[in-house]
């Protein structure tokens, strides 16, 4: 049987899914010939990323694919229920990725509380000639720990930052609409280990609360943050967006960001991908990253490995 990773797949996933019998088929399809490809090819199992879309065309133009897999968490490019009422087995790795995702939101809030976004634009122009200006521009950083963090959206990515924020001594709210407590395992050296049970709170008391502000929430209609929410947070809060575009109005962002009334804000995903609004591009206060959340070695190492796992145990 042939698997096509149409958007790429990690050496240890391309490995075991060859020791369980698979062709693995790593060429890279455009998206209007990827239904041909399959059919031409006897293509059993197609997996993606968040560039391929699999929508209804491509699932009623191939009968003879029975698995479709996200390398990911997120399914908004794939028509789940439609292909699943269709036969297809539809699979992702919600668990593979947290910790790389979780780490990025803190990359974006070192470099937000620390200017390091904003210092790393300027000092190959002006760290020559204007050194003690950039110190004393750069000069107000704050600390995270102490700090407030509130997490909306509580699944694995959210308390997987729970997590960190709690090793960097930081106070933790999540609000969530599913998730009504859970328990936070912080390891340390020699096996030791400390559970925290956070229960989650409504989205209104976070917002009031929080000093910095993360979001983990799937792909949905309408903002989880607009001006109506921007409004009931603390002065100076911070925001990281690592999740989904379109989950905050970057207009009313941008406008936060200009009346300083947000601090800063960390953006790996946007509204318009891959072509995100100039003004957030050009933005001095917004620490950027192209949607990189699970783009480290060992998530993808993990994701190919666990698609591997379930494919195998699915058709074999």
């Amino acid at each position: 049987m042939k698997v096509l990773a149409n958007d790429g797949i990690s050496k240890s996933g391309i490995k075991a899914l060859e020791n369980g019998g698979f062709e693995v088929i790593t060429t890279k399809v455009a998206q209007e010939q990827v239904a041909n490809f399959i059919n031409n090819n006897d293509v059993t199992v197609l997996l993606v990323r968040s560039a391929t879309k699999v929508r209804q065309d491509i699932i009623d133009a191939c009968p003879g694919l029975k698995v479709i897999g996200r390398g990911g968490v997120g399914m908004d490019n794939i028509d789940v229920e439609y292909a699943r009422a269709n036969g297809k087995q539809v699979i992702n790795t919600p668990a593979s990725s947290s910790e790389s995702v979780a780490e990025l939101v803190f990359a974006h809030l070192f470099s937000g509380v620390r200017f390091l976004h904003d210092s790393n634009r300027t000092m190959p122009l002006e760290g020559d000639s204007n050194f003690e200006g950039l110190k004393k521009a750069y000069a107000n950083g704050i600390e995270l720990r102490g700090k407030t963090i509130g997490i909306i959206g509580f699944g694995r990515i959210g308390q997987a930052v729970a997590k960190m924020a709690l090793g960097l001594g930081m106070k933790v709210i999540a609000a969530d609409k599913f998730v009504s407590k859970a328990e936070i395992k912080v390891d340390f050296y020699n096996g030791q280990f400390i559970n925290i049970d956070i229960v989650t709170e409504p989205l209104e008391d976070l917002f009031k609360n929080s000093d910095f502000i993360t979001l983990h929430v799937p792909a949905q209609e309408g903002y989880v943050i607009d001006k109506e929410e921007l409004a009931q947070m603390k002065d100076n809060v911070g925001i990281v967006n690592c999740a989904r575009g379109g989950v905050i109005n970057e207009v009313a962002l941008i406008e936060s960001l200009d009346n300083n009334k947000v601090l800063f804000a960390g953006l790996d995903v946007f509204e318009n991908e891959p072509t995100p609004e100039i003004k957030i591009l050009m933005h001095p206060r917004i620490s950027l990253t192209p949607h990189i959340g699970a783009a480290t070695l060992e998530a993808q190492d993990r994701i190919g490995t666990e698609l591997a796992d379930q494919i195998i145990k699915i058709l074999k």
